[in-house]
Order: C-alpha cells, then sequence, then structure tokens
C-alpha cells in the first residue's frame, strides 16, 4: 500500500508519538484520581442530560458546516447547504478515525471534486475557513489570560517535574525536530493572506462567516457551561470561552494526531489550574468532550466512501 495513503511519514511518526505519550499520561491522571469517582460524575448527569449536551455538540458542528458554506457561496461557487454539511461531516468522522493524512481539510477538498468548483477556489476557502476560526478564538484568549495573569505568585511556580510540563516540553521538541515548522507557518500564512484578498472585496460574505464561528463556539461553550453545571463545577460562560480559547491554540501544535492527547491533557490542566476546577472535574469533562466531539462525526462515515477515491488521488499527486 502506498506509504502517502496511509500516512507514513517521519513527520507523522513523530506525531504519533506525540499522541502516545499523551494518551498514556491521560490515563496516568485518571488512574491517580480515581476512575470510580470519574465514573460517578459521569453517572450524576443522567442521559437526558448527556443527550442535551449532545444536541449542543451537533449544533456547534452545523454552524461549522454553515461557515465553510457562506465563504464557498461568497466566490460565487454553487454548492448546496445540504452538500456542504454532507462533506463537513465526512471531514469531522475523518478527523477522528482515519489515518493522519487523511485529515477533515483534505476531505472537504476532495468532496468537491464532483461538483465542478473551481479548485483553487475551495482551497482558498479552507484557508479562510481556518484563519476566521482563529481569529474569533483570539478574540477570546484575554478572558483566560486574565485570569492566569492573576493567579497568586503562590501558584505561579512551576513545577518542571510535572507530567504535564515535561509533555508539553516534549510536544514542543518534536514540533522543533518534525519537519521545517517555521517555513512552513510562513508559507501558510503568506497563502491565506492571498486567501483572505479574495473575500475582502465581498465583505458580507466574511461578516457571515464570522457570524457563523461565532455561532458554533456558543454552542460549544454552552455544552461545556452545561456538562460543568451538571458534574457541580460551575464556571462562567465567558471564562470557559477563554480557558477554552488557550486549549485551542495549543492544539494547533503540529505535535499529535489531530490533536488526540493534547486537548484532553490541556483541558485537563488548564480548567484545573486557572479555572479552578477540581482535577476529577477537569478529567470528566475532557473525557465527555472526546466522547461527544466523537459521537457528533459519526452521521460522516455515511457521506464518507464516495470522497475516498478523490483522497486517494489527492494522495498520489503529493
Amino acid at each position: 500500500m502506498d506509504r502517502r495513503i496511509i500516512g507514513i511519514s517521519k513527520q507523522n511518526i513523530l506525531r504519533l508519538i506525540g499522541s502516545s505519550v499523551a494518551v498514556l499520561l491521560l490515563i496516568y491522571l485518571l488512574s491517580r484520581q480515581g476512575w470510580n469517582d470519574i465514573e460517578a460524575a459521569i453517572s450524576r448527569l443522567g442521559l437526558g442530560s448527556f443527550l442535551l449536551a449532545f444536541g449542543l455538540i451537533v449544533g456547534s458542528r452545523l454552524a461549522f458546516a454553515l461557515r465553510w458554506y457562506i465563504l464557498l457561496r461568497g466566490v460565487g461557487t454553487e454548492i448546496t447547504l445540504w452538500r456542504s454539511f454532507r462533506i463537513t461531516f465526512a471531514g469531522l468522522f475523518a478527523t477522528n478515525f482515519l489515518p493522519t493524512t487523511i485529515g477533515g481539510d483534505v476531505v472537504r477538498f476532495a468532496g468537491t471534486f464532483d461538483l465542478n468548483l473551481d479548485r483553487a477556489l475551495c482551497v482558498a476557502s479552507l484557508l479562510v475557513d481556518r484563519l476566521v476560526g482563529i481569529m474569533c478564538m483570539a478574540v477570546l484568549l484575554p478572558f483566560g489570560l486574565i485570569p492566569l495573569l492573576g493567579i497568586p505568585s503562590s501558584r505561579k511556580s512551576i513545577n518542571w517535574r510535572s507530567p504535564f510540563v515535561l509533555t508539553l516540553i516534549l510536544w514542543l521538541t518534536i514540533g522543533e525536530i518534525s519537519g521545517h515548522v517555521r517555513e512552513k507557518s510562513k508559507a501558510f500564512i503568506l497563502r491565506l493572506l492571498q486567501s483572505l484578498d479574495l473575500w475582502m472585496h465581498r465583505p458580507r460574505f466574511l461578516i457571515g462567516a464570522v457570524i457563523s464561528s461565532f455561532m458554533h463556539m456558543s454552542f460549544l461553550f454552552a455544552t461545556i457551561w452545561y456538562l460543568l453545571e451538571g458534574i457541580d463545577e460551575a464556571l462562567p460562560i465567558l471564562l470557559i470561552a477563554g480557558l477554552w480559547s488557550i486549549i485551542y491554540f495549543l492544539t494547533l501544535l503540529p505535535v499529535s494526531i489531530n490533536g488526540l492527547g493534547v486537548q484532553e491533557i490541556s483541558l485537563t490542566y488548564v480548567f484545573a489550574s486557572i479555572g479552578g476546577v477540581s482535577m476529577r472535574g477537569s478529567l470528566t469533562l475532557a473525557i465527555l468532550i472526546r466522547t461527544l466531539l466523537i459521537l457528533a462525526s459519526l452521521p460522516g462515515v455515511l457521506f464518507l466512501p464516495p470522497i475516498l477515491s478523490n483522497v486517494k488521488r489527492i494522495n498520489d499527486n503529493s
């Protein structure tokens, strides 16, 4: 089998190592906290509350798909909202279940092949879609950083032997040696700026994408707020938004498979150390969020098979 299709490369092997280390650390933290305590916290939610949280997550995913649809329509592409949803959910499923090189953006790009859309515009829409998400999340970052800066000095001391810090150092090290991260970042930023120019002349579509992005985040933050309420670890919604923005930027580090492990460890540490949530509550939240995101992506398996042949073509030409 072609090495590119299954994602075997130096970078992907290092990302696999990063994810493996993160998952092992997560298991270690869970074992130290006690599986029974985590199970008891989850059971307190009840099926009805879990289903409501699931509905909120699905709303987040739909708003995420709407953002890309608006950007595509903004440059004159003919794509239906339903088709955008189908392709996006296929991409979300790929992000959770398929090999590293078959990520969500690759699937979304491949999903447009039979629509006779301009491929350059499709690539540009995916880049701007990511840029809009980053910019909207950056707006909320101060709500997480201000509480961090306000932590008393006695709590600011860093234990360099802690599992979280050691793992973070490992991730950053892997990121540096995994393949010219800085050079790739510069090239990516240049492509972003060039792509963004297409939408600057159509500001109403760009504004629509921003509104959809905040809708997506609002559903996500409401899910986290509701889950924390259910396990008696309530936090203000703006603080949740700020803490999640920190986690979001940590997961952008190219040191794991689709953020696997990085999100869970980052969430546990950030919500516990900055938000004041108990370690048990933070671990419970990390497990619940990952579970809900996976469940919400499952419908994508229905729409993925026709796209996989196009994914193979992308890998063969790369």
